[in-house]
């Protein structure tokens, strides 16, 4: 069982920063896949962002250039570094494991998920 807890989200006015982490319970961390979904209200859950254990990166095409993942296996921790925020980036944002070294973009594909941080984005 893997337990995650998100940190870091907010309001922020639109073009503005936050960084959201994602602090995880486990002793192979580095192993792990880890993704960062979103979902508005009245929308489905969406894929952000991935990293594997090797580091590679993946990206949705709304976010690339404006978004970083990035993993700190020493903090097992998962961050993403929002920036450039546009009000549609505003979501309830959740972090999200796996084991295994693809990158999917589909939810079910991972095993273990947080609660989630909110991000309020305004005009």
């Amino acid at each position: 069982q893997v337990q995650l807890v998100e940190s870091g989200g907010g309001w922020v006015q639109a073009g503005g920063a936050l960084r959201l982490s994602c602090a995880a319970s486990g002793s192979i961390f580095r192993l792990y896949g880890l993704g960062w979904f979103r979902q508005a209200p009245g929308k489905e859950r969406e894929f952000v962002a991935a990293i594997n254990s090797g580091d590679i990166t993946y990206y949705t095409a709304s976010v690339k250039g404006r978004f970083t993942i990035s993993r700190d296996n020493a903090k097992n921790t998962v961050y993403l570094q929002m920036d450039n925020l546009k009000p549609e980036d505003a979501a309830m944002y959740y972090c999200a494991v796996r084991e295994g070294y693809r990158l999917p973009t589909v939810a079910s594909e991972y095993s273990y998920w947080g609660q989630g941080t909110q991000v309020t984005v305004s005009s």
